[in-house]
């Protein structure tokens, strides 16, 4: 019985310890401390100080925000200085502080980032924007406000919607400096652009420092400047810009957020220096319109009167921000203190180590801040500055800036840029609801106002070294002048300066150049080599028959062809002219041999079907034999007379009328094309029949034909002849192989073409073997070569192309309408054998009628022939003429008559002789 109350007081004891401990733990405290670190005397500074006490002021006045718990803020003033920052910083981990508010600038959050990390303390910053602290490194940071990285990416957008290519960056050298441009160098490089220039600029730069560095800018050939500075000097920038004359018409400046940020906090903004800023763009992070944020916009002013500032600071979005981040600590420590939390600090052993005077071992580490962290990164909520949602990167979802145009006594928005969306005019939120849509034409803005007060868009790029002429290299061409021949320094023509002129007349610009002849005049320059000389700078562009290929293309860009080409070869052809024998030429031997059987077959076929049931397949056997020839040879025709009645006998009639259907057309059209059409012939048939042989090859002097030719198609050397002149390549085509010339030569289709427009004994054998084109050269991203590509585009649509092609190389010498018409005319020469045989078939048939006449004269007309024997020869062949004159069947009806006549004739005579003799006998027996 003892033993039993005992037990029962044991679990009660036990059970009364947990009750007491589990109330321990889910007490609230009355005081969480929090820290924050600013800088009181910068312009994000004094609006954030207002803003972060007037939060602190709203969540503790709210009971249900905490529970009752307050929260204990202790501000420090860093006062722009990051060692300060880092000792306030250690200040508060040496209480018991759960979370501090900042740093403000982005350069202290990379140190003190890495003390939060060892003591377990969150830092959230409002305005440490540096895109690289949201990486793994940084698991204690959180940024309550948007990263340049999605600034950096709506600068590129605006300057890829704008078709520029190369932009210079103005900027900070610091972490938040050449981070931020780095981010920008990446954005950039999504679009296919670029930043061409970098100006990086002490934190601290002087008004000497920034002017010797724009006066290094104005020198480049880019005309787009983005700034991403710190508010200290940046308006000094535009100020020494406006001095330089930098500020006015072509130029394009875009300014990160510190710009918009000056404006709202210095509304209205001083006139002495708002008119360094016309036609300046900026962005500032967009905060969706809502009552909470009009309601605290009409509070600000009461603010910042309590605050008897000697000027009113005007409400920024980082104060927006920055209150916010209150609203965010205060709900996730109310989450915290939900899920069990419980504040409570340690002594980090490795400190203790550490002996010195800096008392390190005071520093606490907060045990539960890993929970609190995990708190606030799944906060979602919505604020002032609208809804309040971390991505799996710990950035702000949806992401949006406002593109503003500074103009006037003041600003205008021309839109809106969004991560979803990309360039709009109407308000992100409005697409949300939509499906993302980034084509070009829903990217939109309004109308800038630009530099200069222009509308007109800024070209975005000029010549550096303004008044220097252009220094365009020109093959020194000694062959083929008509693509470019030159005559002295000051004469150059010819078809591709012709097109680079009419192109470069279609600029919206004037371009000044001088055309400088490259080569010694002699023999054909090397155009790789030409173009070597751009990127060593002798000369800013190369103009001629420069065909575009891929060693060269490594080197420079090239525009827009202006002429197709490619590698073709060129043989000597001789003309297969039409013979009297041409009319068998269509088939082959066993095709004709195929066709005669398949006529005879056919004929038989049809016989059989035919033959028990159709009287015109019957009849003696050589009538039959002659219908089954008839009959074959006549479906040709569709001439035969004889009727098909079995179903047997018609199914193989049509198909052979098919068969035979198609072969007289194609009989037709292969004889057409042979007595019509040109023929050429070469023992050469094209690329694969010339590596096969191992005859010497004729190819241009300094031409990319030789290395194509070796190290493409692995032809050796020793079987290469460079040629100079068209008038070498006919001599060595006519001496040919075997008498120390070549088999064919090689060459872009452009010059073959040229070459074979007078010589007609040569010809292009097989098709083109590589593609490519000629264009003109210039540096590697160079804006002008986009340009002149859309000159010659404009060209090729208009119809000037064309034109000057025909001016310098249309030629008809082989090609001309007499030589097509006198091809096109068909001469006897190609039909006389055809001739030849229908008249020996007519002097046959006439020959075996004359042996049938006359075998039918002497059978029918023997009499006469008796009769007249005595007579002339010229009765008798009166008398063969009349036989010959007279029907057949009057001819048989009388010999006929004759026969039958000559029977009864005999018989009177054999009755009277049997008279006769009877006659006889009687007066004998008397």
């Amino acid at each position: 019985m003892k033993l039993s109350w005992l037990l029962m007081l044991v679990i009660f004891s036990h059970e009364l310890c947990l009750n007491e401990i589990k109330a321990q733990t889910s007490a609230r405290p009355r005081v969480v401390n929090i820290g924050a670190l600013l800088s009181f005397k910068t312009t994000i500074g004094k609006v954030a100080k207002v803003a972060i006490e007037a939060a602190i002021e709203d969540v503790n006045s709210d009971p249900a925000t905490l529970g009752g718990t307050k929260l204990n803020l202790a501000m420090q003033d860093s006062n722009h200085s990051g060692f300060l920052a880092l000792a306030e910083a250690l200040h508060f981990m040496e209480g018991e502080t759960v979370a501090i508010i900042g740093p403000q600038d982005s350069v202290t959050a990379h140190v003190i980032s890495h003390v939060a990390n060892e003591l377990q303390v969150p830092l959230l910053s409002f305005s440490a924007t540096d895109p690289t602290l949201s990486s793994l490194q940084f698991p204690y940071f959180v940024r309550t406000t948007q990263s340049d990285l999605y600034q950096m990416a709506a600068i590129a957008e605006i300057v890829n919607h704008y078709g520029w290519r190369e932009v210079i960056a103005i900027y900070a050298d610091d972490d938040h400096g050449r981070n931020g441009i780095a981010a920008l160098g990446d954005k950039l490089a999504e679009k296919r652009c670029r930043i061409s220039f970098k100006a990086p600029l002490s934190p601290d730069a002087t008004k000497d420092e920034i002017t010797d560095l724009l006066v290094q800018v104005a020198l480049t050939e880019s005309r787009i400047l983005v700034v991403h500075t710190h508010f200290s000097w940046g308006l000094v920038v535009f100020h020494v810009a406006q001095y330089l004359g930098m500020m006015g018409t072509g130029y394009v400046w875009i300014a990160t957020s510190w710009l918009s940020t000056q404006i709202d906090s210095n509304s209205p903004f001083p006139p002495e220096l708002i008119d360094d800023i016309q036609g300046v763009l900026t962005l500032r992070m967009y905060t969706p319109d809502s009552v909470l944020k009009r309601e605290f916009i009409s509070r600000w002013r009461n603010l910042t009167f309590v605050e008897k500032s000697s000027r009113a600071v005007g409400l920024n979005a980082y104060g927006l921000y920055a209150y916010d981040t209150v609203w965010v600590l205060a709900h996730a420590i109310n989450s915290f203190f939900e899920q069990g939390g419980n504040l409570s600090f340690s002594k980090d052993s490795r400190l203790s180590q550490i002996h010195g005077e800096l008392q390190l071992n005071a520093l606490n580490i907060f045990n539960a801040g890993n929970l609190l962290l995990d708190s606030i990164l799944r906060t979602n909520m919505t604020g002032i500055s609208g809804p309040i949602k971390f991505n799996s990167d710990r950035n702000l979802k949806n992401p949006a800036y406002e593109v503003i145009n500074v103009f006037g006594t003041g600003y205008r928005r021309i839109g809106y840029w969004s991560n979803y969306s990309g360039l709009s005019v109407v308000p992100p939120e409005s697409l949300y609801s939509k499906l993302p849509n980034r084509s070009i034409k829903n990217q939109k803005l309004y109308t800038v106002i630009w530099p200069g007060q222009t509308i007109q868009k800024p070209r975005g790029w000029v010549f550096p070294n303004n008044g220097r002429h252009l220094r365009i290299g020109v093959p020194n061409r000694v062959s083929f002048g008509e693509f470019v021949s030159v005559k002295g320094n000051d004469m150059i023509s010819g078809f591709c300066i012709d097109v680079f002129t009419a192109a470069i007349n279609l600029l919206p610009y004037a371009v000044p150049y001088k055309l400088i002849p490259f080569g010694d005049g002699r023999n054909n320059p090397s155009c790789t080599e030409l173009v070597r000389l751009i990127t060593a700078g002798v000369y800013d562009a190369a103009v001629g028959d420069i065909a575009i290929i891929t060693n060269r293309t490594k080197m420079v860009d090239f525009t827009q062809p202006y002429i197709e080409s490619g590698l073709v070869v060129v043989a000597p052809v001789r003309t297969l002219n039409s013979n009297a024998w041409a009319f068998l030429r269509p088939f082959t031997a066993p095709m004709w041999g195929v066709t005669v059987v398949f006529f005879f077959a056919v004929g038989a076929v049809v016989w059989i079907l035919e033959h028990r049931t159709n009287d015109d397949f019957r009849g003696p056997p050589k009538k039959q034999v002659v219908t089954i020839f008839w009959f074959s040879f006549s479906t040709m025709f569709l001439a035969h007379k004889q009727n098909i009645v079995s179903t047997l006998g018609r199914l193989v009639l049509i198909i052979w009328l098919f068969v035979v259907l198609i072969i007289n057309s194609s009989y037709t059209a292969s004889l057409t094309s042979i007595l019509t059409v040109q023929q050429l012939s070469s023992p050469i048939k094209g690329i694969d029949s010339l590596r096969s042989s191992n005859d010497p090859i004729g190819y241009q002097l300094n031409s990319f034909a030789r290395n194509y030719l070796v190290d493409e198609l692995r032809i050796d050397e020793s079987r290469l002849v460079p040629l100079n002149s068209p008038e070498e390549y006919a001599k060595a085509l006519k001496d040919g192989p075997h008498r120390g010339g070549v088999a064919a030569v090689v060459d872009d289709h452009a010059y073959a073409e040229l070459f074979l427009s007078t010589r007609c004994e040569f010809s292009i054998v097989g098709q083109e073997f590589t593609k490519n084109g000629w264009g003109f050269a210039f540096p590697r991203d160079s804006p002008l070569s986009v340009d002149m590509s859309t000159a010659i585009l404009k060209l090729s649509e208009n119809g000037d192309l064309q034109r000057i092609h025909d001016k310098w190389l249309l030629r008809s010498a082989c090609s001309s309408q007499g030589a097509k018409s006198e091809v096109d005319r068909l001469q006897l020469k190609s039909f006389w054998g055809l001739y030849v045989l229908c008249g020996l078939a007519f002097l046959l048939a006439l020959f075996i009628y004359l042996m049938q006449i006359v075998r039918k004269f002497g059978r029918h007309c023997p009499e006469d022939i008796e009769s007249n024997g005595r007579s002339s020869r010229s009765a008798r062949l009166q008398t063969f003429l009349s036989f010959v004159n007279e029907k057949e069947d009057e001819v048989k009806s009388r010999s006929k008559r004759r026969h039958t006549e000559g029977t009864s004739y005999r018989n009177e005579d054999e009755v009277l002789s049997n008279s006769n003799k009877r006659h006889t006998e009687k007066l004998s027996s008397n």
